[in-house]
Order: C-alpha cells, then sequence, then structure tokens
C-alpha cells in the first residue's frame, strides 16, 4: 500500500488480486498501459544523477515529471507514466510497496542487469540502481520523431 493522504491518494494491490487507486473516495482497479510516445519518465525531484540523463538520451524523446516517493512507482502502475529509472541508492522500505502495486498491475521492477529487484537476500539493505516499468517496449530506445 501506497498512500498520499494530502491528495486523499492511497494505491495498493497484490500478486493474485490486482492492483488499485483509491481517490477522494471513489475507488477503481488500475493496469499498466503500453507505453506513448514521447515516452513518459518519472523521476526523483531530488536526486537526479549524470546516470540518469545518460541513461534517458539513450531512450530517445521522452518527457519527464517529477515526483517524490513511491507515487512514481504507482503513477507506472495506473498507466500515467511508463518509466521510473532511478540510479542512486534507495533503501529497500522506500521501494518495497511500490514495486509490489506496480507489480500488481502488471509492470516490473529490474536491476540494470535485468534480475528482478529483490528484497531481503543481502546484507544490505540498500538497493542498487532499478528501473521499474509497465511494458517492456518502454525500456526500447526510440528515434527522434520527425515533424
Amino acid at each position: 500500500m501506497v498512500a498520499a493522504p494530502a491528495q486523499q491518494l492511497v494505491y495498493w494491490g497484490a500478486t493474485g488480486i490486482g492492483a488499485f487507486r483509491r481517490s477522494r473516495g471513489a475507488e477503481s482497479p488500475i493496469h499498466v498501459a503500453p507505453p506513448l510516445q514521447p515516452l513518459r519518465v518519472v523521476g526523483s525531484r531530488s536526486h537526479a544523477s549524470p546516470q540518469t540523463e545518460a541513461y534517458l538520451a539513450r531512450l530517445g524523446p521522452h518527457q519527464t515529471r517529477g515526483i517524490g516517493s513511491s507515487l512514481k512507482f504507482c503513477l507506472v502502475a495506473e498507466g500515467s507514466a511508463d518509466l521510473y529509472p532511478r540510479f542512486g541508492p534507495t533503501s529497500e522500505w522506500d521501494t518495497a510497496a511500490g514495486q509490489a502495486v506496480l507489480e500488481a498491475a502488471g509492470g516490473a521492477v529490474t536491476r540494470l542487469d535485468g534480475h528482478k529487484l529483490r528484497y531481503n537476500c543481502r546484507e544490505s539493505l540498500i538497493n542498487g540502481d532499478f528501473v521499474a516499468f509497465g511494458h517492456a517496449d518502454a525500456l526500447r530506445p526510440r528515434a527522434p520523431q520527425r515533424s
């Protein structure tokens, strides 16, 4: 479960039941969406990095939106965003709930080597770099659109 009380917004999900969003009392199921052109990318407002900029440059045309906390995972889960790349440390408690919601909505979170981001399997509680996405197509580089 991920909550943004000031926005009266709650996301939750679990394997086998799906993912859901409650906004101002109205509840609805959520699902990832096929990526759009330009790609919709969410990221941290306070943790931009040269690695992130280099990664985004390889993706091709995209729009970025800065937003805090686990809501980035939830925007991908509900289909409002396509991709959340994270280069830099996060703690397991920062990402676990958002990842659960995203996976319940049909998305995935992988390390840069393609393996699933996992928990409680190493000595440190700090995650390495990862990418959260709805569809694998969001990971493919795109040519610039011609006007």
